[in-house]
């Protein structure tokens, strides 16, 4: 109003199905979604849909691939030889199941920080601790203490910028040049990671026994009297242990790992300590502990963050980020800026697993009277619908950020975020059924001259579908998509051309079934160095950094891919097939189908009658059988724009 602009009236029920569908799940509707939609001509038709696909799976494959892009999520470590990271993929299924199932996200931060200091962890609090082992591993430093403060530094840059959505680790080497972060508030916040036990190539350090929930409920009658006497036994055999262990120059680290290199090692020792009848009773103890383990099933690894033990080194402000060159002491502590209370680390127990600082961190950056996490995922979310955020800037909230287009908006929904108890969900409902989310796109001379840009959110912006929903809409498609979830990483058929480009060609990439390589994007193994070429080509993250948002790039070498790469070839070839054994002999109707099926609409007569003579004029001109000519349409169909693009 104040422009003087007038918003766009509402959008077809066409293109509002295509865009709910590929909003909330990634995927186009199929023809038969389509037609069912269009029928339902009852008041409730559009709010029954959003409904739908908040319920389905493919959901929650859909979000957390937003998500992954903000944490840096990848599945190796970069530099030369980009190493797998071990079981990374657990984390990625828990953001998944995180959205499907969904969980507040209060709780949803609170498990990625400290889910393995909550009082009862569960596997996937400790899976999600994932989250803090997802950055860059440098294998072979030239200086590994310096290396070690690159790592810290790694998670202190996405918790900030993830969950506050400020650049806190520009204060590394000194004051922040542009907020007012000073370099304290940087060590102070580095300093409740600083129990965490080193990456390095060390399992033990990165690598927790998880017992899945459906596991725990599924256990038998003895199953469960097995878990109780191996915990009995173990603590009278700790009793015994714990003198000799004491007098050990290294205490517990100097213990082998193995059963019996360690009884081996411990048994002289115990029977000096104890004597000769109370070392046979050990014995037994040992031997009954042994047996149980034995029969007890093997548990799955997660990926996780662990613990030095309850009490961290010292943290100390490094001069310049220089880690050799130590200033004053810092303590835990939050950004000084946002007016915190001060952080009161709770004292924990001799012997314990953690410092409980990451809990108290957590705390915080989910407490209602923070003014910054609310307000930055309810940008995020905003941001996924739109294509933009009210801030523009989603990790950058700060002075060197954009400011919010519309700042009582964002208040407005940061404030419903919490009164609706942190359920993204919710946000999906409220913005997916308001007026502004279901204008048309329809450009107005006067509004375009105005506001090119669309930041006044006059009409609703197109967009092109990113890189994983290309890929994943091409498999749907023809037919060949794989909806099987979660699991390891799959491997799709990378050309020889692109695996010559590693140092190693075709090192760290396996070999998977056709089948199992037509799952979903988001099941793709994420290796850092080597990237599936479709997805690379249209602008996928680059995940050795958080990636708040994706720029969208137009470039000759995507049309290139699009129409000559083995991938969009192989999968013409598919939907050729496809179309033969559903629509029958006749060309006509295997046109209409192939249209029907990529652009979610009944094409026009015209349209198939171009498709016709597209046919027959690479049959005449350039002699191509009819199996190839049809194949060639297909491959048109791919490469088509509206395709390619949401309304």
């Amino acid at each position: 109003e104040a422009h003087q602009l007038h918003p766009n009236g509402p959008a077809s029920k066409l293109t509002m199905i295509r865009r709910a569908y590929y909003d909330l799940t990634g995927l186009p509707p199929t023809p038969a979604e389509v037609e069912s939609f269009l029928k339902d001509e009852s008041p409730d038709a559009y709010p029954k849909l959003i409904e739908k696909l908040l319920a389905s799976p493919r959901y929650g494959e859909k979000w957390a691939r937003h998500w992954l892009d903000v944490v840096r999520y990848a599945e190796t470590n970069s530099f030369e030889r980009d190493n797998p990271k071990p079981n990374a993929w657990r984390y990625r299924d828990y953001v998944i199941d995180a959205f499907n199932s969904d969980k507040p996200y209060d709780q949803f931060v609170t498990e990625q920080i400290a889910g393995d200091e909550m009082p009862h962890p569960t596997a996937a609090g400790i899976t999600a601790t994932g989250f803090l082992r997802l950055g860059l591993w440098d294998d072979e430093p030239a200086d590994r203490l310096q290396a070690k403060f690159d790592e810290f530094d790694d998670i202190v840059t996405t918790v900030a910028q993830s969950f506050i959505g400020l650049t806190v680790n520009c204060a590394r080497c000194h004051n922040h040049k542009i907020d007012p972060i000073p370099q304290k508030d940087y060590y102070q916040l580095l300093a409740f990671f600083r129990g965490l036990r080193p990456n390095g190539t060390a399992p033990e350090n990165v690598l927790t026994e998880i017992v899945p929930d459906s596991l725990v409920k599924a256990a038998s009658d003895e199953d469960l009297a097995v878990m109780q006497r191996t915990e009995q036994l173990q603590q009278e055999i700790n009793k015994i242990e714990s003198p000799v262990i004491a007098q050990l120059p290294k205490g517990a680290e100097k213990l082998p790992k193995l059963r019996q290199k360690r009884q081996e090692f411990l048994n002289p020792k115990v029977k000096k300590e104890i004597g000769e009848d109370p070392f046979k009773h050990y014995e037994q103890l040992v031997k009954e502990l042994t047996e149980l383990e034995s029969r007890a099933p093997s548990k799955p690894l997660a990926l996780s963050a662990k613990e030095v033990g309850p009490n961290p080194e010292p943290t100390f402000i490094l001069s310049r980020g220089n880690a050799h060159v130590q200033g004053a002491q810092v303590q835990p502590g939050f950004i000084s800026i946002l007016n915190p209370p001060a952080a009161e680390i709770p004292v924990v127990m001799a012997g314990a697993k953690s410092s409980g600082r990451r809990s108290v961190l957590a705390k915080w950056l989910t407490s209602p009277t923070n003014p910054l996490p609310a307000r930055v995922m309810a940008n995020r979310i905003f941001q996924h619908h739109f294509g933009r955020g009210i801030v523009k800037s989603p990790n950058d909230f700060g002075n060197g950020g954009d400011r919010p287009t519309h700042p009582e908006l964002l208040d407005f929904l940061a404030d419903e975020f919490v009164k609706g108890g942190w359920k993204i969900k919710s946000m999906h409902r409220m913005i997916m059924l308001s007026n502004t989310y279901q204008m048309s796109s329809t450009a107005q001379p006067t509004a375009l001259a105005k506001d090119p840009g669309n930041d006044l959110f006059w009409r609703f912006d197109m967009r092109r579908l990113t890189a994983e929903e290309v890929r994943d809409s091409i498999l749907a498609v023809d037919g060949s998509l794989n909806l099987e979830m979660a699991g390891p990483g799959v491997y799709p058929v990378i050309p020889q051309a692109v695996l010559a480009g590693q140092s190693v060609p075709g090192r760290g990439w396996g070999h998977s079934t056709p089948q199992q390589a037509a799952r979903r994007s988001i099941y793709i193994h994420q290796k850092r160095s080597l990237v599936v070429p479709i997805l690379s080509s249209l602008d996928a993250a680059d995940n050795d950094s958080t990636c708040p948002a994706r720029f969208t790039t137009t470039q000759s070498t995507q049309a290139l891919s699009l129409m000559n790469s083995d991938f969009t070839n192989s999968q013409a070839a598919v939907l050729m097939k496809r179309i033969a054994k559903e629509a029958g002999n006749d060309d006509a109707a295997q046109i209409k189908l192939a249209l029907n099926l990529a652009l979610c609409r009944q094409p026009e007569k015209a349209e198939i009658e171009r498709g016709q003579k597209f046919i027959a004029s690479l049959q005449n001109e350039l002699k191509a059988s009819h199996e190839e000519a049809m194949k060639q349409f297909c491959l048109l169909v791919l490469n088509l724009n509206e395709f390619f693009y949401l309304d």
